[in-house]
């Protein structure tokens, strides 16, 4: 079994430090991927609707098969980052028995084209997680291929998610989530499912000593358009991965980190364990994810000095833009009203003093700013000034 303890005091003479931050491309990892230890097989399995090559991996020699595909959402990167720092694993001696027992087939980056454009969408602004029916896309074609050829035992979807999730109705971030989609509108508990949430399980009982009380279970809402939905209902277990927000860490430089365990802990139950199903029912125990947060609440703000009686809160999301191969963070406000039921990755208690757009203006939904005035003095709401 594998020693999460262990395994996280490896991390930082492993993780492959050239990925860092969140805009991760095809243009970053090529240089790796030709530095990858001959146990990886590589192909390309196919080109993006933009014309770029979506690389294809292999590892491992036993019977279990294992297809793991990533940045399906050009702009979530943290699980790209997560799987080349667990490839650095697999040339230890520690995790020969998970290569002998499983076979991985890996996709690294499945929408290049959304990737260096840091969207979700692909160049023909197509989300390839509504196209499971369809397959209307080259890189939906692409996957859909791979796992008819592959024939997985498992499917693991990677995604990221935002800032505005908590594990369920409490003031912790949802740092990761899982899900075991659903089959059908009526979201059966068949034996597919079970045996994704009996991995799903297993990993939240183990990251708890590391992520106490921050990881969420998604929606199951069934959309047989969604990939992981289909694949569910064609027989193969299939666990959804969402990294999330760890406090203070908008690079997501600390998610990876537990994402790479969520990872390995999966695959080595997998490898270790027949999965049938049966011990699925501690899969409810963890809470549902909840849109809780917000980047910033400013609270307890007087807005307009002609309405002394009226105190409310702000809440201000980042949005995040692309440029010169950088990710900036903007501040935006996202709702002014009562937020007590709310919480902010940074709160500022305005203590009933006047808030205001620097022009003076009334702040109101859909201002973007980069910093307020409160009593006539600058407050910054700048990532680097604040969050980091």
């Amino acid at each position: 079994m594998l020693d999460s303890s262990y395994f996280l005091s490896q991390y930082n003479s492993l993780k492959a430090t050239a990925l860092e931050k969140r805009y991760i491309t095809n243009s970053h990892i090529e240089p790796l991927l030709k530095s990858l230890s001959n146990q990886f097989s590589q192909t390309v399995l196919g080109t993006s609707e933009a014309g770029l090559p979506i690389y294809g991996l292999q590892i491992g020699s036993g019977s279990k098969r294992i297809l793991i595909w990533s940045q399906m959402h050009g702009n979530e990167s943290t699980t790209t980052k997560a799987l080349f720092d667990a490839f650095n694993y697999f040339d230890l001696e520690d995790y020969k028995p998970l290569l002998s027992t499983c076979t991985l087939c890996i996709i690294p980056i499945l929408n290049p084209d959304g990737a260096a454009a840091y969207t979700r969408l692909n160049a023909n602004q197509i989300d390839l997680n509504r196209d499971a029916n369809d397959l209307s896309q080259s890189e939906s074609k692409i996957l859909r291929q791979t796992y008819q050829n592959f024939k997985p035992d498992f499917c693991f979807n990677m995604h990221g998610q935002r800032t505005i999730f908590s594990a369920g109705k409490t003031n912790n971030s949802a740092v990761l989530s899982f899900l075991s989609p659903s089959e059908n509108t009526e979201r059966s508990l068949t034996p597919t499912r079970q045996q994704a949430m009996e991995v799903i399980q297993f990993m939240n009982q183990e990251l708890q000593e590391f992520l106490p009380n921050q990881i969420g279970r998604y929606d199951d809402g069934f959309n047989s358009n969604c990939v992981g939905d289909y694949f569910q209902s064609q027989g193969t277990p299939t666990v959804l991965f969402e990294s999330g927000h760890f406090p203070k860490d908008y690079p997501r430089e600390e998610t990876r980190k537990y994402t790479a365990l969520a990872l390995m802990l999966a695959l080595d139950y997998i490898s270790t364990n027949e999965v049938s199903g049966e011990r699925y029912k501690p899969y409810f125990e963890i809470p549902e994810n909840e849109k809780l947060f917000y980047d910033i609440i400013i609270r307890n703000a007087l807005l307009d000095p002609q309405k002394p009686n009226v105190i409310t809160d702000i809440g201000i999301q980042y949005t995040e833009v692309l440029e010169l191969d950088k990710i900036s963070f903007k501040p935006k406000v996202a709702i002014v009203g009562d937020l007590k039921e709310n919480h902010g990755h940074l709160e500022i208690d305005a203590c009933f003093e006047h808030v205001s757009h620097p022009n003076y203006d009334v702040l109101s939904k859909d201002y973007e700013i980069v910093f307020i005035l409160l009593n006539l003095k600058e407050i910054s709401l700048l990532l680097n000034d604040n969050l980091t």
